[in-house]
């Protein structure tokens, strides 16, 4: 667990730091985006449009991403209570399980000296703060993916083209943000005794399932990007191939999740979820496949 990379100290600017979360996600963004602005200019296509492309499913990513989180993840009532009552919130990585003092603590916590337990200290924009961790993928893409498609299909780009060329590149960058998660100790698995098996500040032995989830990612990005990819035939098959591989990975590895998320009826909100996109994901690659033999328009 390193949820800092590195820090600095700047003249006027102070401490300059470097979370090891959102640095995985810009790694991610920035390796994704210029895969698929390669992509365009081999094709003799504008790039430039791409990247305008990805600036905004990055916008609307964060925000689908975050407000998911916020909503479903079954935090909602301690970002309230961090304005209202913070003494209410459970500090679940502190160094200690009882305390007299602050120092005992760590980090910015405080002690409740009539409960001897920590607490973290008042903070009302605490549900703002998503570079400090708490992204729903699900709420990303169900965000992103829409406006993307609307801004391909505004700019003529070919909306499901569109949605193939970057299929590929979503998986991989979750595979970056997946190891951010890792590196930041979120979203970590269920008490284990495997050989492989990690421990977090107040998690011992659990499954590493950040790292099962990243190296899920990378694989569903070989297989759409080096086998899929040059296989298909109509645009938009490689889109309801990532929905359905991603679905099937993210609903069984949640029965592997410790951590918060929310949920119904015995299943989590990204099951729930993973339980619509799956289906969808098959119909639109089935669907599109059967346009085999026929040209791909190019503005679709």
């Amino acid at each position: 667990m390193k949820p800092i990379f590195f820090e600095f100290t700047l003249p006027v600017l102070g401490k300059v730091e470097f979370p090891a979360y959102m640095t995985m996600i810009m790694v991610g963004f920035i390796v994704s985006t210029w895969l698929c602005r390669r992509e365009e200019d081999l094709a003799g296509r504008n790039g430039d449009r791409i990247v305008d492309l990805a600036l905004l499913m990055l916008v609307f990513g964060v925000l689908g991403a975050r407000l998911l989180s916020v909503l479903a993840d079954g935090h909602l009532r301690d970002f309230v209570n961090l304005c209202v009552n913070p003494k209410l919130v459970p500090a679940i990585d502190a160094k200690v399980l009882f305390c007299t003092t602050d120092a005992q603590c760590g980090y910015d916590y405080l002690c409740d000296t009539e409960t001897s337990k920590c607490y973290p200290p008042k903070d009302c924009l605490a549900a703002f703060k998503f570079w400090q961790g708490g992204l729903a993928f699900y709420g990303g893409l169900l965000a992103a993916a829409p406006v993307g498609l609307w801004f391909a299909h505004k700019k003529k780009l070919g909306t499901y083209r569109v949605a193939d060329l970057t299929a590929p590149m979503i998986a991989l960058g979750l595979f970056f943000g997946r190891l951010g998660c890792f590196f930041n100790g979120c979203c970590y698995g269920t008490t284990t005794s495997v050989p492989w098996a990690v421990d977090f500040p107040g998690h011992h032995d659990v499954h590493p399932t950040q790292l099962y989830e990243s190296g899920g990612a990378l694989l569903i990005f070989m297989f759409l990007y080096f086998v899929l990819r040059p296989r298909k035939r109509a645009h938009g098959e490689l889109f309801g191939a990532l929905l359905a591989l991603y679905g099937v990975l993210r609903f069984s590895l949640e029965f592997l999740r410790a951590d918060e998320r929310g949920g119904v009826a015995g299943l989590s909100t990204s099951q729930w979820i993973g339980v619509l996109l799956v289906p969808l994901g098959i119909c639109l690659w089935v669907a599109r496949r059967r346009l085999a033999g026929k040209p791909f328009a190019p503005t679709l």
